[in-house]
Parts: structure tokens; C-alpha cells; sequence
């Protein structure tokens, strides 16, 4: 590389230091603001290149009683969040487990349940979960007690946000604040994909000079939700109870659910799924072609 080579590459990379010096600035001078108009829910989204707290209006309002044959998940996750509304000690939750099985619900049930005490929601999408320290010192100040949530949390290597919910959850000198839980649902228990050649722990795989620690470093996230809450595929039964559940709450007579009992089967078999949100799925669909009213979950 010859001189003029090497003065142009210089002068390209004080242009991008410049450029990421400016936007660091115009990063932290954009404080996140609470919003004029409050609500029970709310979601967090970058606009404009800010983050912005917009307020749901309209959120999910499932109640606990509509989640079936999930008793001792809900019993965990209720006594938590009960400890926490009292200003108790509680823990960040990670629920896992079978896909529809009430992890979501279970969390947006909860606001539900305890609006009138404090309890607020505010959803984040998991890219953008590295402002999550921005969203904390936000949410801290405020009197209201928060479940911060996030759907469907999985991670590949070398996401960025992999390691900011890792530092903030127990391994920055800045404390969680007191009024601020997490509570994440993944169909992964680890957070990250495993491969079989991890379980090797006498075998060196690639370049990795320790294997072990490779794999220490994957389950050392999940490891800092202190409750974990697993959630199974449901029985045929089951199925067949939350089928009932949710065409009672459309109006149907129990001669009427006992009918369609093989008609829900069968369209669990064509979806290759037993869980809770087929059965949702198939009591609005034989609610619409028998002609009774829309209904969503009620609160």
C-alpha cells in the first residue's frame, strides 16, 4: 500500500470515528420520554432512530381462568408477581416450553389480574433489547410497577442484545430497579441453538480451545432469570377442555361442545398441534359458521 493508499484509508476512518462519535452523541442526548398519553400496556419501538414508549390501546385482556391445565405454571408465576406488586424480593421469569401452551398469555393475563394494583406491561421486540438501560432508567422513576416483556427470546451468535440483556440482568455494577421485572417466553430453554458436538466435552470441535466454556457462555443468560417455569404439549383431554372452555365463552350449549368434539380433533390433527391456541383457533371458526357473535378474550 503505497502513501496516498494509506492517507485515504486514514482520512475514510477519522470520517467514520466522526460519524460514530455523532451518532453516540445524538444517541444519548434522545432521552427516552414517558408519554403523555398513559395506559395499561405499552410497547417499546425505535422511530425516527429514538426509542419511543407508545401506550397499547386496545391490549389482549385475557384473564387467568381462561388458561387451562396450566395450574402450577400459573401458581409459580402469580405468587411471583404478587411478591413483587407487595414490594417483596422477585425474580425475573423465563417461561419455556411447547409452542401454544399459554406462555404469552399466562404473561398478558397477569396484567389483567393486576392492573388496579400498579401493574403495567411494556413489551419489547428482542433487536431491541440494547436499549434496554435506556428503557430502565425511564421506567424507575415512575410510581407504577412494571413487567418488561419479551416474546419468543432466542438468540444466534454475536447478537448485540445477546450480551446487554445478559449485563443487565445480573452482571452490571447498575442495579435492576425495584419496580422493573423481566418476564421472556422462549420455545428454547438455553436461549441459544445447541449442537451435539457441545455435548463432546472430551473432544476439541473446530478452533474452540475450550469447549466447555463455549458452552457455559450459552447457558450463562438463562441462568440469570431466577425462575424458571416449563410448559408441556397438552393431552388429548386437554385439548378437548380448553376447546370447551373457549366455545362456552362464545355461547355454545354442552350438547352443542359435546358435538364438535370430533370435529376439534380432527383439527388438531390436520395442524399437527394439541395446544391451547388451536383450540382458540378452532372455537372462533366453529363460532363464525354457526353464527354466534365475535368475542375475543375477555378481561
Amino acid at each position: 500500500m503505497n502513501e496516498g493508499e494509506v492517507n485515504t484509508l486514514v482520512a475514510a476512518l477519522e470520517r467514520l470515528a466522526a460519524a460514530l462519535e455523532t451518532l453516540g452523541a445524538t444517541r444519548g442526548a434522545a432521552e427516552l420520554r414517558w408519554p403523555e398519553e398513559e395506559g395499561l400496556a405499552y410497547w417499546y419501538r425505535r422511530v425516527g432512530g429514538r426509542g419511543v414508549l407508545q401506550p397499547v390501546r386496545r391490549p389482549h385482556r385475557l384473564r387467568l381462568d381462561d388458561l387451562k391445565d396450566i395450574e402450577p405454571q400459573k401458581a409459580r408465576v402469580v405468587r411471583n408477581t404478587e411478591q413483587f406488586l407487595a414490594g417483596r424480593p422477585a425474580n425475573n421469569v423465563l417461561l419455556t416450553g411447547a409452542r401454544g401452551t399459554g406462555k404469552s398469555s399466562l404473561v398478558k393475563a397477569l396484567l389483567t389480574e393486576y392492573a388496579d394494583q400498579g401493574l403495567r406491561l411494556v413489551e419489547m421486540e428482542k433487536t431491541d433489547l440494547v436499549d434496554l438501560p435506556d428503557l430502565l432508567a425511564c421506567l424507575e422513576t415512575r410510581p407504577e410497577r412494571f413487567i418488561v416483556f419479551v416474546d419468543d427470546l432466542s438468540f444466534e451468535e454475536g447478537e448485540p442484545a445477546y450480551k446487554m440483556l445478559k449485563s443487565v440482568l445480573d452482571g452490571s455494577v447498575w442495579a435492576q430497579p425495584d419496580n422493573v421485572l423481566l418476564y421472556a417466553t422462549s420455545n428454547r430453554r438455553h436461549l441459544m441453538p445447541e449442537f451435539f458436538h457441545e455435548n463432546e466435552g472430551t473432544r476439541h470441535v473446530g478452533e474452540e480451545v475450550h469447549p466447555a466454556e463455549a458452552v457455559e457462555e450459552k447457558i450463562s443468560l438463562s441462568e440469570r432469570f431466577g425462575l424458571w417455569v416449563s410448559f408441556y404439549p397438552f393431552s388429548q383431554e386437554e385439548y378437548l377442555t380448553i376447546v370447551a372452555h373457549w366455545l362456552r365463552s362464545f355461547g355454545a350449549g354442552e350438547a352443542e361442545i359435546e358435538a364438535a368434539r370430533a370435529e376439534a380433533l380432527q383439527w388438531a390433527i390436520e395442524r399437527g398441534s394439541r395446544s391451547g391456541r388451536v383450540a382458540w383457533q378452532f372455537a372462533r371458526d366453529w363460532a363464525g359458521r354457526h353464527g354466534l357473535p365475535r368475542k375475543e378474550p375477555r378481561g
